[in-house]
């Protein structure tokens, strides 16, 4: 069971090197330029070349700071990041979560914590300011997002996700309109444009993580793109799973996981930042509304 973790994380952390060679890509060819290409064949040991040179770095940190958890809060983001790669549901785990929605659920919201104690122990008034911005707004759609998954939790009357990705009914055809707010939300969870406030460097210089560098940034940049693979591959074992043959499934799960989290660059390629007050708006008076009546429709026709 340890190895297969182990080999799970070593894999996701693969995954997320070459994701954001992906993403650099993507959003070089939106932008109508060349991506990276120039380390060895086309750019691709790239993320490699980018890990040496951030973790070769002299780690400056502040005079004043709180020297443990200004250390100590990339790590923990990280390997929260990590840690929700054991619920990936393959047909061979050897890992079973009876309650392991409840775990995504509890572990995501955690991730507050590290950027609150990045922008308090860095003990500089932007990095604070940046750091107050993301609680308000992970206040603001933690909520709601509970509340989307509710809904097709009660169709499918189960917190496992190895059996989400199989039990399945006709009514995933009113879910579409949930999935589009849910994926929204998870741009706000994983602090994504459009609504990256947390890091908004046009006004906050660079937010929660304004005094890191070397290889602590590296960490919480680590961190921040595991995320996306994990919010893209738990959208796509509850929203777009149809398959009751795991062996169909190992082979879907990986592609669909790879089309949402390109749906992540899309939206950084295609939209401008939000205004603060107007994702507050959005959250608070859109999206809980509707997925309350979501939520209330479904114990209808559930019950």
């Amino acid at each position: 069971m340890t190895i297969s973790s182990l080999i799970t994380m070593i894999t996701a952390l693969i995954a997320m090197a070459f994701f954001t060679l992906l993403e650099r890509k993507y959003l070089g060819y939106i932008q109508l330029r060349k991506g990276p290409n120039k380390v060895s064949v086309s750019g691709v040991p790239q993320p490699f070349a980018d890990a040496i040179k951030l973790f070769m770095k002299e780690m400056s940190k502040p005079t004043l700071a709180n020297i443990i958890p200004f250390i100590m809060a990339p790590a923990l983001g990280l390997f929260l990041a990590l840690f929700m790669w054991i619920l990936y549901p393959f047909s061979a785990s050897p890992l079973f979560l009876p309650w392991g929605i409840l775990l995504f659920l509890c572990v995501s919201s955690m991730n507050v914590y590290t950027t609150l104690f990045s922008g308090w122990a860095s003990n500089s008034k932007y990095s604070l300011l940046g750091a107050l911005r993301s609680i308000a707004q992970t206040i603001s759609y933690e909520i709601s997002m509970a509340l989307i998954l509710l809904s097709p939790l009660l169709i499918m009357s189960t917190l496992t996700i190895n059996y989400t990705c199989t039990n399945h009914t006709i009514m995933w055809m009113l879910m579409w309109p949930l999935s589009i707010i849910w994926f929204t939300s998870c741009l706000a969870e994983t602090n994504r444009t459009p609504f990256d406030l947390a890091e908004g460097e046009s006004e906050l210089v660079s937010g929660f993580n304004t005094e890191y560098s070397s290889g602590s940034f590296a960490l919480i940049f680590m961190a921040e793109y595991t995320n996306i693979l994990v919010m893209s591959m738990i959208t796509a074992a509850i929203f777009t799973s149809f398959s009751h043959m795991y062996w169909i499934h190992d082979l879907y799960l990986p592609s669909i996981t790879i089309t949402i989290a390109s749906m992540f660059i899309w939206a950084r390629g295609a939209y401008p930042r939000m205004r603060y007050d107007k994702l507050m708006a959005l959250t608070w008076k859109q999206f809980l509304p509707t997925s309350l009546i979501f939520l209330l429709f479904m114990a209808a026709i559930q019950f």
